[in-house]
């Protein structure tokens, strides 16, 4: 059975090839044009995702040694994300299904994230076993999600404001670092002193999510040291980034740990472009080890937007009979 996979959701053009639940091949045109502005122009992503969709898929199925006429089913993702970058995937999926008489399956971006953790490339890779926690951190989403089963999940903590990756992204930028900010940050504080700065932490019932509290602490830090100091983040640049990781990680570990003490699972996995920071990966594989639970963490190529995990969740739809309507159409905002 041979799926083929189109991500399309933000500034990431990607297309994969996964053979009898096997990942064969997975192409990724990131976006350049966005780095000037700051952040991801919408208009500009649809119009390069138009340009890179035909030879991104072309390149994955010439890396699988597959050609369209072996395709089974084809899956896209529906979203959430930019409307009119999900057009552009939507519409090519929709397009190549009925030229080749192939059925079509949707996938929920988010729901990609999650099953990630089965993108296999051997049939000896270890998958997760069911129940277990996924902490989904990303630009736009930081939920603790419990799963049951492949198409078994509850949402049962979410963020009331700003996600994880936009805490990282956004003091990032007021620091003046490139987009997207995470990375540079990450960067910078494997030379910083996490203890430096303290900044403010939420305090917010139960098991949900918030930043802009820290966010709004870590610009006022910047403003009122300026003044007194015009060259103080150039001066103290690693120091910063170094406490800002510190505090969003110590955020999402302490509502992950009572996640875990309520459900009582015994198996924990991150997903989304905010795993690949190394120290969201460390603390994970310390508290896990600490606890003695058993604890995945993706290889970074499976953490930011890619098609393997659309192949991956459509190979287990089209196990299951869940194909999609043509009448479908993409949506922005949806949780799992």
């Amino acid at each position: 059975m041979v799926v083929l996979g189109i991500e399309s959701s933000c500034d990431d053009t990607s297309a994969a090839v996964v053979v009898d639940g096997l990942l064969r091949s997975n192409i990724i045109a990131s976006q350049k044009v966005h780095e000037e502005y700051g952040g991801v122009v919408p208009e500009l992503a649809s119009r390069a995702h138009q340009q890179n969709i035909v030879p991104v898929v072309d390149a994955a199925l010439r890396h699988a040694g597959v050609g369209v006429s072996d395709l089974s089913v084809i899956a896209f993702t529906r979203g959430p994300g930019l409307l009119g970058s999900l057009l552009v995937g939507t519409s090519f999926a929709k397009g190549l299904s009925l030229a080749l008489r192939v059925p079509v399956v949707d996938v929920n971006h988010l729901h990609g994230h999650v099953l990630a953790h089965f993108i296999r490339k051997e049939t000896s890779d270890v998958v997760p076993e069911f129940p277990f926690l996924c902490l989904l951190v990303s630009g736009g989403n930081s939920q603790i999600i419990l799963v049951r089963d492949y198409f078994d999940m509850e949402v049962i903590g979410r963020t009331i404001d700003d996600a994880a990756g936009e805490a990282f992204d956004k003091c990032a930028k007021v620091m003046g670092l490139p987009y997207p900010g995470g990375p540079h940050i990450d960067r910078l504080a494997a030379e910083g002193d996490p203890d430096r700065f303290n900044f403010a932490k939420p305090r917010i019932p139960g098991l949900d999510y918030s930043f802009s509290g820290l966010k709004t602490s870590f610009l006022y830090t910047l403003r009122d040291e300026t003044k007194l100091n015009p060259r103080f983040v150039e001066e103290n640049m690693p120091d910063l980034a170094a406490s800002l990781q510190r505090t969003i990680i110590e955020i999402l570990m302490g509502k992950l740990s009572r996640a875990v003490k309520e459900t009582g699972v015994k198996t924990v996995v991150i997903g989304g472009g905010v795993s690949a920071n190394s120290g969201v990966r460390q603390a994970v594989a310390d508290y896990c080890a600490a606890k003695g639970i058993t604890a995945f963490i993706p290889p970074r190529e499976f953490t930011t937007d890619n098609a393997a995990m659309v192949a991956t969740a459509g190979y287990f739809k089209y196990l299951k009979g869940e194909f999609c309507p043509y009448s479908a159409t993409p949506y922005a905002r949806v949780t799992i």
